[in-house]
């Protein structure tokens, strides 16, 4: 069985991973008979309030959070073991931006947590694909920019043009298409950067997963 790991956020679009987006992903695998595995980074997190959008000053255990999305069903993130795998996948959300990264807070200048850069690099380098939605393409840019990925961000937005100058192609893709990079074997779908309807969020990640599932 093929066994696909998926590095979470939290749980939330405005501070953690998008619901949507990781249902939609775990489904995904799970139709096509693959298993996964979730994982997160073991840190803090500030909390937003999702109907204000604004910080609320509380802070949380991101992996605590994360395994709301998985049943609990989720390890730390420094356990991952390329090896053990055969793909990788990141849901979008600003957990991707703000938790994962710094992309949120300093644009093209930003970081990427180590362990995540780790991840995203080992399995690279193995020749295992990676899967990313939303706004987590930014860290596969940021990781791996100077292989010159194709990567989307949807359309011709602020994140794309951070995407060009760290590296990057970018691929303009609606809410249900996905790029495809057969060279470093990345797939990328915009989902909620540009999509307006649940349904283009299940569409989209069931494409990518497909693309994912042939390319292993």
């Amino acid at each position: 069985m093929k066994k696909i790991a998926v590095i979470l956020a939290g749980c939330g679009n405005r501070d953690g991973s998008e619901t949507h987006e990781t249902l939609s992903v775990l489904l995904a695998i799970d139709k096509r008979g693959m298993q996964y595995q979730c994982f997160a980074p073991e840190s803090d997190f500030e909390v937003f309030n999702h109907i204000k959008g604004e910080a609320t000053g509380e802070k949380r255990d991101l992996i605590t959070e994360a395994s709301r999305l998985c049943r609990g069903n989720i390890k730390p993130l420094k356990e991952y073991c390329v090896n053990d795998f055969d793909a990788l996948v990141l849901p979008g959300g600003m957990g991707a931006a703000q938790n994962l990264s710094t992309y949120a807070f300093c644009g093209k200048e930003m970081s990427v947590n180590s362990e995540v850069a780790k991840a995203v690099r080992e399995t690279n380098i193995a020749g295992k694909p990676i899967g990313a939605l939303c706004i987590a393409p930014m860290i596969l840019a940021k990781v791996l920019g100077d292989k010159n990925p194709t990567i989307t961000l949807g359309g011709d937005c602020q994140a794309a043009k951070d995407a060009i100058s760290l590296g990057c192609n970018h691929q303009i893709c609606n809410a249900t298409e996905v790029s495809i990079d057969k060279e470093n074997k990345l797939l990328t779908t915009p989902a909620y950067m540009v999509a307006t309807r649940i349904s283009q969020i299940f569409e989209g990640s069931d494409n990518l997963i497909q693309a994912l599932y042939t390319m292993i």
